[in-house]
């Protein structure tokens, strides 16, 4: 009985043990490739994804970009970033162009069980559709806006549920259906319609290009939930774990009060057995998924901060988005991200 005993216990052990991820089909031609097709709206998405003065991609999508590549070559720099528009992100996506979209994608059944069937392995912005107008209109409420002309991306779950908020309190609208951002977005500014629809963020940041950004508003109703994560092409579960953990590495470090400036401090002084573990010090939970290093999550942090401190740089209270933490909060202070246990 006592050698039964140990015999299922060893088997226990063996069975919750870490096993190193081998690298499935788009892993594998990412790797042998040497760098990361990343998907980003372009041309332009300020907090979001722009590139620089010098051509050099920034923001918030694109530095989830740069962590998976941390964690897939230990090199945030093995990325190259490929402008998509809501049209073409998807044909990019199923035909190998780019292999991840980080471009403000709304997670839908369809998009998930469709014939391309795409996966979204963890959400990295909730958000939900909104309304803009011109001050001058006087409009406090969207119900206001009977008869308004509309400017809408075609393709997109922006489209569809402007129609049905439309249609479900009684109201008439016209729309103008125009494809590229930048040019809706001038189409709005120079009056050719009355609103402007989109993702309340994407709106915070098209609305500081505008010509006089503070004589536009963007009125209170929230028209959708719009759940935006990193797309991948399903039938790679390896590709799925990395983009997922990254993001969850980003997620526990604020929760764990882990910051770019202490996370060298915390990975030598930490006791706690959660925080060695996420911090590569203690297990190999970089192993189990694939990653490069043992480490993948410090360096993540040591090179971008916490989930929290990308967002502020980007899109934050003190940048020209302005954007409240609200539910892109942890779970601790009333936000809906939380991670799994990474154990």
């Amino acid at each position: 009985m006592m050698w039964k005993g140990i015999a299922a216990a060893a088997a226990a052990m063996i069975a919750f043990a870490p096993v190193a991820a081998e690298a499935g089909r788009d892993l594998d031609q990412i790797k042998q490739r040497g760098t990361l097709r990343c998907g980003v709206q372009g041309p332009s998405n300020p907090g979001f994804g722009v590139p620089d003065s010098q051509g050099r991609w920034q923001g918030f999508n694109v530095e989830v970009c740069r962590a998976i590549a941390i964690t897939i070559f230990n090199d945030p720099t093995k990325v190259e970033f490929v402008p998509v528009t809501t049209q073409s992100r998807f044909p990019a996506l199923a035909s190998g162009e780019v292999d991840v979209l980080s471009n403000n994608t709304t997670w839908t059944l369809t998009r998930d069980s469709n014939v391309n069937r795409f996966n979204f392995p963890a959400i990295t912005f909730y958000d939900g559709q909104a309304i803009m107008v011109p001050r001058r209109l006087n409009v406090t409420s969207a119900r206001q806006l009977n008869g308004a002309t509309v400017c809408v991306q075609p393709g997109t779950t922006t489209e569809l549920n402007i129609s049905d908020f439309f249609r479900a309190n009684n109201l008439r609208f016209t729309p103008v259906v125009i494809a590229d951002l930048d040019e809706i977005r001038r189409a709005y500014d120079s009056g050719r319609c009355d609103v402007f629809t989109n993702d309340f963020a994407a709106l915070a940041a098209q609305r500081t290009l505008l010509t006089r950004p503070a004589d536009h508003v963007i009125l209170p109703e929230r028209l959708s939930k719009e759940p935006l994560a990193v797309t991948i092409r399903q039938g790679d579960e390896e590709l799925t774990n990395i983009v997922a953990w990254t993001t969850f590495a980003l997620i526990d470090a604020e929760e764990m009060g882990i910051t770019q400036a202490n996370v060298e401090q915390i990975a030598a002084s930490a006791t706690n057995p959660v925080i060695r573990r996420l911090l590569g010090v203690e297990g190999n939970m970089g192993e189990s998924i694939g990653a490069a290093r043992p480490d993948y999550a410090r360096t993540i942090i040591r090179t971008f901060g916490n989930y929290g401190e990308i967002f502020e740089r980007h899109l934050g209270t003190n940048t020209p988005l302005g954007l409240e933490r609200g539910q892109n909060n942890i779970w601790t202070r009333g936000g809906l991200l939380y991670a799994p246990p990474a154990r």
